[in-house]
């Protein structure tokens, strides 16, 4: 396996956002799980999962593949829900006609949380064993590896996954509210109720459904996050009092304990991703307190030191480190998802500042809304090409991207091009490989360079080439306002 060493020469051309848009987008139409409509774009993927459910007499037929392999784990799937409806929120109006592209993949993610939580005080945490899944390698049209549903209740709770559905299904409220009002009054009243459910019967999904959760999607920043994540998206979109209290009461609690109930100091205020909502709660709460720019309210001094936290010219203590090139790094695998929620968060508190003449104080430096704007446009550029590879972490955009991505819809020819049934093993030929992805999955983002700014071109290096719904999701938000203000 080669590995791609950073030369010394131009970088990438200028990005050209409306065509990244249009295929961060498009992305999610690859991963979709369930009856495939006609208008379906990316062609080469067929139905699949049509019993999900069966095993439990629910019809939970539908919802996303979070990345590479076949199952569908309620909890990153509804962080990506979330993201995607919070991108449509703020930057819907400049997307174009990708709006109504972009509103469609929400539903689809929607529709699904919906039916995983039609069961009273019942939510779906996972569909598909995750263990006899990432031991095949087979596209999701022929998985026979068993379609178990792991679910958690009154007595065996999960409040992390819970509590993300109800944000979700909160958020998605907010971005149907003009084009759908009866879908948009199903999806808040659901919300609450999930919500509720979530917060009288607390508890980690990590206890109660283990085989489902961990290690694939273990919650390691504790569940309080997840509910005043979902309490602060039900403020935004009903105003009532109640969830504000809810905020106002709960914050002191925010990540002080792990998964074991004890002392917590680790993912932290300046955290935002499918497992800590953190960062994410302080600027989408900030926009209500922001009009005394100069309160000491803890929502805005929160994500001030986040903001802090993540420029480079700022003299206080950082939560990110850069690569060489530029790109943001976090610890763990699949780095872009922080270069692309980070980003977001970014230009969103931004806006936020602008509107309210506000700026960050980063001790002596003073950091203006539009250096918001350029850390977030650096980020941009980079996983879009400008970088010492020159090379896009986006599959299909650019001259120059990934070909070997870990993701078995991809790699394993489609059931139109071998229509003969391919079991758990039939594709790790094409897994071993060393020729391109027989189909491409446009749009996705993969887990992008190490932090020298290399890249192994391999689908054996799953941190750096596999593809993540939420890895997109906040990008499709980054890229309508990049498209619309550059």
């Amino acid at each position: 396996m080669m590995m791609m060493t950073t030369p010394i020469g131009p970088m990438a051309a200028s990005s050209d956002y409306a065509d990244a848009l249009s295929k961060s987008i498009l992305f999610f139409e690859g991963q979709r799980s369930g009856k495939i409509p006609s208008t379906q774009r990316i062609t080469w993927r067929k139905d699949s999962g049509l019993q999900d459910g069966s095993d439990i007499g629910m019809d939970l037929v539908g919802g996303y593949y979070d990345a590479g392999d076949n199952v569908k784990f309620s909890f990153p799937m509804a962080f990506t829900v979330a993201t995607l409806a919070w991108s449509v929120i703020e930057f819907g109006q400049l997307m174009g006609s990708e709006q109504q592209n972009a509103l469609e993949a929400i539903r689809w993610g929607t529709d699904y949380l919906l039916k995983a939580t039609s069961v009273p005080n019942v939510v779906v945490g996972v569909v598909g064993d995750p263990n006899a899944d990432h031991n095949c390698w087979e596209r999701p049209e022929d998985m026979d590896t068993p379609r178990t549903t792991y679910v958690v209740n009154k007595t065996s709770p999960g409040s992390e996954v819970s509590a993300e559905i109800a944000a979700a299904l909160a958020a998605s409220s907010i971005a149907f509210q003009d084009s759908d009002a009866k879908y948009s009054k199903l999806l808040l009243d659901r919300a609450k109720q999930v919500f509720d459910f979530s917060d009288q019967y607390q508890g980690s999904y990590n206890s109660s459904i283990p085989l489902g959760a961990c290690p694939f999607y273990c919650d390691f920043s504790g569940y309080v996050d997840e509910l005043l994540w979902g309490a602060a998206w039900l403020y935004k979109a009903t105003n009532d009092a109640y969830y504000w209290n809810y905020l106002q009461r709960n914050l002191k609690h925010l990540e002080t304990r792990d998964i074991d109930g004890n002392p917590f100091e680790g993912a932290g205020i300046n955290d935002f991703g499918w497992d800590s909502k953190t960062a994410g709660i302080n600027v989408l709460i900030s926009q209500r307190v922001m009009k005394d720019p100069n309160n000491g309210n803890p929502f805005i001094l929160n994500a001030d030191q986040f903001v802090c936290s993540i420029l480079p010219d700022s003299p206080t203590v950082k939560s990110v480190s850069y690569s060489p090139g530029g790109l943001i790094f976090k610890d763990g695998g699949s780095n872009l998802q922080h270069a692309t929620a980070l980003s977001f968060l970014l230009i969103v508190y931004s806006r936020y500042m602008t509107d309210a003449k506000k700026v960050v104080h980063c001790g002596d430096f003073v950091a203006q809304p539009d250096k918001l704007i350029e850390v977030a446009k650096g980020q941009t550029d980079y996983i879009l090409g400008k970088n010492p590879l020159g090379m896009s972490y986006m599959v299909g955009y650019g001259q120059k991207f990934p070909q070997k991505i870990h993701h078995r819809g991809s790699t394993v020819p489609s059931i139109v091009a071998h229509p003969k049934f391919l079991g758990c093993h039939g594709g790790d030929l094409y897994f071993k490989s060393q020729k391109p992805d027989l189909n491409q999955l446009t749009g996705a983002i993969i887990g992008g360079p190490a932090k020298d700014d290399s890249f192994e071109n391999s689908r054996y290096n799953v941190p750096q080439s596999e593809p993540t719904t939420y890895m997109n999701s906040p990008f499709v938000g980054v890229l309508a306002y990049f498209k619309a203000s550059v």
